[in-house]
Order: structure tokens, then sequence, then C-alpha cells
């Protein structure tokens, strides 16, 4: 194992990353982890923005120069209840065949074509729980159709006995034993799983007493965020631990991968985000972490980060309280 200490921007010989035109919200962010989801569509050269404030979500279409062309809210579906629920999270979820929206909250999950326009289907969940996973720590697996609103729930994993935080995904490409999915909860515990008709719970790595907000997978290689600002790498097959990193001076709300070239970019509440560099040892086949650029959003307590591009060229952030989506891109 191998610890590295984060690297600030004032140490960057070249900065890698310039400030661009935000793109202006109607309301601003709640503090919640993970609030940004982006999807691009470079056949229409549009990139739609989503993030979360209290029972609505907003949707924005931006054109690459970050003036938006569009705008529309959504609003959680209120199920049972006197007072409307608070959305949890909106999210993207790109399909081989088919790109869904993504709303949960408290009392639901609703699902969307991608542009949020038509919802497909609408999920009620028992009081308590939560998404991505749930309060109870359950993991709902959901069949999808091609098109059409015929979804069905199939399965639920138990592998968390606390409230399930965040769930990471990469294409297995036919191989066998290979971990394709990894889920993580309040209690910093980490389950790796593969994914069939029947999900299959390959290793749980342990906890260190404080949450996983956030969490990756890239190339067999699990990246988890915690709320003492460490990010670790590990080996999702087996949960050996390659890396440990001094990331961030507060707990970490947002990490996301750049799956074409291995960049990890990590957010936290102590205004920094940060763009590190993965690659494996072609000696140890461990993962080895270089540090390529750090950004500060003065006076802002960041809650959610996302790469705009398969690349890593451009990324973009909100904040609390910020009715703005702040972008950058690659100098």
């Amino acid at each position: 194992m191998v610890a590295v200490d984060s690297q600030g921007p004032q140490d960057s010989a070249v900065r890698m990353f310039r400030r661009e035109r935000s793109i202006p919200l109607r309301g601003s962010a709640a503090a919640l982890c993970n609030n940004l989801s982006v999807l691009q569509l470079p056949s229409r050269n549009l990139t739609h923005f989503g993030v979360v404030h209290g029972p609505s979500a907003q949707l924005v279409s931006a054109a690459p120069e970050g003036v938006p062309l569009a705008q529309r809210q959504l609003h959680a579906k209120e199920g049972a209840g006197v007072s409307p629920p608070l959305i949890t999270q909106v999210h993207w979820c790109v399909l081989p065949f088919r790109v869904l929206l993504v709303l949960t909250s408290h009392r639901g999950i609703q699902m969307y074509e991608s542009d949020g326009s038509v919802m497909v289907y609408w999920h009620a969940l028992d009081s308590g729980d939560a998404s991505p996973g749930t309060w109870s720590g359950r993991i709902l697996v959901f069949d999808i159709p091609a098109k059409g609103p015929n979804i069905v729930l199939s399965e639920e994993l138990a592998g968390h006995q606390t409230p399930v935080t965040d769930i990471a995904t990469e294409p297995a490409q036919g191989q066998d034993c290979v971990a394709d999915m990894v889920t993580a909860d309040d209690s910093g515990l980490l389950c790796v799983w593969r994914s069939g008709p029947k999900f299959k719970l390959l290793t749980r790595i342990p906890g260190f007493g404080v949450p996983c907000p956030s969490v990756q997978l890239w190339h067999g290689t699990v990246a988890a965020g915690y709320g003492d600002g460490q990010v670790r790498l590990y080996e999702a097959g087996t949960g050996t631990l390659h890396v440990q990193i001094s990331a961030h001076a507060r707990a970490i709300c947002a990490l996301d991968l750049a799956p074409e070239v291995g960049k990890l970019l990590s957010a936290a509440e102590d205004t920094f985000v940060h763009i590190w560099k993965l690659s494996r040892s072609p000696e140890s086949g461990y993962t080895e972490v270089e540090h390529c650029h750090g950004e500060c959003v003065p006076d802002t307590q960041v809650c959610g980060a996302r790469f705009c591009d398969p690349s890593g060229s451009s990324f973009a952030v909100t904040g609390y309280d910020l009715a703005e989506i702040l972008r950058f891109s690659s100098v």
C-alpha cells in the first residue's frame, strides 16, 4: 500500500484547467453529496446538467460555450404523506440500449425519458427508505426494456446494514469473475458485485468508522472517497488496498472518473477539487496515482462535481446555496 499526500493548486507548475462561463440556475444547489449529474450528447453538441434543490430537480441543457438553451423543473411524486418529499438524487443512467433519467426521494423512485419530458415508471418506497439504494441498506435491481414503461423490480440485494450512499458500475465486457458494480454505505463499508441474471457479492471491504459518500469503479480498481477527506484505491476482486491519498482537509462529497484516460476527480467541503491520474504498474500490477490539478472554489461548500466528457477535458462543479454551475476546461 502506498500513501500519497495531496498537492495544492499552488504546487502545479502548469495549470491544466481554466474557468469558463458558468451556467445560471433558477434555484441553488442543496447540500447533498453527488449533487450534480451530467449527460453529454455529442451528436447534438449539447450537455445536460441536473441539480437537486429541495422537492425539485433542475435540468439545464447548455451549448459548449455554456449558454443555457433549455431548462426544466421536475418535482418529486408525492405518494403518501402530508408534506412534499425531498429529492435525494438526480442521475442519468446510461444503458447500452437506453438512457433514463432517475429521480429519487424518500417516497419513491421516478424514471423518465432522458430529457425529463415523460415519466415512464414510478416505484414507491416503504417509509424510511431512500436512494440510490435505501436507508435500510437494500439495493434494488430493475429490469429495463429497450423501450416503453414495462420496468420490473427483479431483485433486492442484501449486503449493507446502514444507509446506502452511492453506487458505481462499469461494463464487465463479458469476462468471467469480473467485478462490475460497487456500493457504499454510511459506515464506510463497500460491497463489490458481479452482475448477471442474479447478482453475486464478490467481496466486502470494511469501513474505517467514517461514511463513504462517493465511489467509482475503473478497470477493476475501486476508488472510494470518505468523510475524513481520504481517497482509497482498492483491488475490486480482492479488496486489497493499493493507495491511500490524503486528498482533502474535509469530507469528500463527490468522485468522478473519465474512463478513457483514467482521470479521477475528487471534490470536498474544503472548497477544493483535485484531479488525479490513475495507471497500473506493469511490474506490480498495483494502481498508481499522480496528482494533476487542484482548483479552489473560494467560500463555497462544494457538493457536486463531474467530468463533462469521457476524456476528462472539462468538468463542472456545484456548491451549497450557489445558483450557478461552475465550468472548467483544459488549457
